[in-house]
């Protein structure tokens, strides 16, 4: 089969692998479309572990079974869950099930962008989610990505008459907007350096936007009638949006730090300032179980605009040309990749194209 194996942004191989092989209680999964998620282009993040297959939003077919696999069945149309809790240590009794230890060590193999992945017992327990019939397998790369966005407002209480900034409009700040939107609120402001992004921002939903090279506090008091936002959420790990968002947040609100800046980065918080106006400091990172139950029932609704949240769709041998679409951030949202699709490569060593064929060895 084909994987595509990441060493850095700007060095993505396909290589080949056998498909990988299962015991009695796994089952492969072929990969109909797997999402790019911002996070597998932060290369603090991803370098370390690398060479690496990526991919964590993988969609597709069940296309082999243990023998004493019951939970699904051949031709299952799935979601996937890269990483599973263990539901009985003491985090997951505690419902911080992102903080288990098993959570951060269980995966699939090799990774969502393959033809092929073979799915742990574990993962098939308690990460596997059917996809409706009428949601297509581009809709349910979503699922995880949205999981992440419902737990992050969840753990800061958003409330429907909260004021919402949101500092970054890529794909997680427009899941937050969209997302904010379909619970009730009624005012959702976004930031972000990129124009095009804040026209997208406007797109799906938010009803106003900020170019971060503004003095954004003093256009939030604008907006907000001489408020600041009772919930700010970032959505970049770029260093100048954590410190904006200390100055955005109004007395009694909240900040969330849906993305965090890289670990050499400490971030100078006027503690004194926000005890005296109460004003809180959140993390969320990943999604449990309840929050992809959750994020699969709001997209069965058809109420958010996912597929024209999808700019781009590859096939996987384009997959380099996909990360630096993620990377570079400019006229792209999301970007998905089809393993199981065809296209014409160049051969290099003749200079004719020849018919390559996504198709397992």
């Amino acid at each position: 089969m084909l994987t595509a194996v990441y060493y850095n942004n700007h060095d993505v191989r396909i290589q080949e692998a056998p498909i990988p092989q299962i015991g009695e209680d796994e089952a492969v999964l072929k990969v109909m479309t797997s999402g790019i998620c911002g996070s597998d282009v932060i290369e603090w993040y991803r370098v370390p572990k690398a060479p690496i297959v990526l991919g964590h939003e993988a969609t597709g077919v069940i296309d082999k079974i243990g023998s004493k696999v019951k939970k699904v069945k051949v031709g299952d149309r799935v979601f996937v869950s890269h990483h599973v809790p263990c539901n009985a240590c003491r985090y997951c009794q505690r419902g911080n099930h992102t903080a288990c230890h098993t959570l951060h060590t269980t995966n699939y193999y090799p990774g969502g962008f393959s033809q092929y992945i073979r799915i742990p017992k574990i993962n098939i327990d308690f990460g596997i989610y059917k996809l409706p019939d009428d949601m297509s397998f581009e809709e349910g790369t979503f699922i995880e990505p949205l999981a992440c966005v419902s737990r992050g407002q969840r753990l800061t209480g958003l409330q429907k008459t909260d004021a919402v900034l949101i500092i970054g409009s890529g794909i997680a700040g427009i899941l937050h907007v969209q997302l904010a939107k379909f619970k009730g609120v009624k005012k959702i402001v976004v930031s972000d350096i990129n124009p095009y992004r804040l026209d997208l921002a406007k797109k799906f939903g938010a009803t106003d936007t900020i170019s971060a090279k503004d003095n954004v506090p003093a256009k939030l008091k604008e907006i907000n009638e001489g408020h600041l936002a009772d919930q700010v959420i970032v959505c970049t790990g770029a260093t100048s949006a954590a410190l904006s968002a200390l100055d955005c947040v109004d007395n009694g609100g909240a900040i969330l730090f849906f993305a965090v800046p890289d670990p050499s980065v400490k971030l100078p918080v006027p503690i004194n300032q926000f005890w005296r106006s109460e004003i809180k400091m959140q993390t969320s990172y990943g999604a449990a179980p309840n929050d992809l139950e959750d994020s699969l029932q709001v997209l069965a609704t058809k109420q958010l605009d996912i597929k024209d949240m999808i700019t781009h769709r590859l096939p996987l041998t384009d997959a380099q040309e996909g990360f630096r679409l993620m990377a570079e951030a400019g006229q792209s949202l999301k970007v998905v990749l089809e393993p199981n699709r065809t296209r014409l490569l160049r051969d290099k060593k003749t200079d004719k194209h020849i018919l390559f064929h996504a198709r397992p060895i």
